[in-house]
């Protein structure tokens, strides 16, 4: 099921749902936020993201790919996926 992250009450609509929850990516965040948000997500019982403009109009599309399924399936936290973003960016740029 796809639905909306929200800050409270996020772990009752996992526990209580009998179908992975797949969050959906919302409006364009600066990269921190968006990886933020998913990281919250997944910790919280969602099963995955359905990120669009946070991908796409990031300034390194293939870096934040890489550090959102690197949250998603590799359970790294915000910040060692921001960090594992700018990383990635810095090949990507060049």
């Amino acid at each position: 099921m796809k639905t909306y992250f929200v800050e409270e009450g996020f772990e009752k609509v996992t526990a209580s749902c009998p179908v992975p929850i797949v969050i959906a990516g919302g409006k364009k965040l600066p990269e921190h936020e968006a990886l933020e948000m998913c990281w919250r997500a997944i910790d919280r019982g969602a099963s995955g993201v359905d990120m669009g403009r946070n991908i796409f109009q990031s300034s390194a599309p293939r870096a934040m790919l890489k550090a959102v399924k690197k949250v998603v399936h590799e359970n790294l936290n915000a910040r060692e996926a921001y960090q594992f973003w700018q990383e990635e960016k810095q090949g990507e740029l060049k």
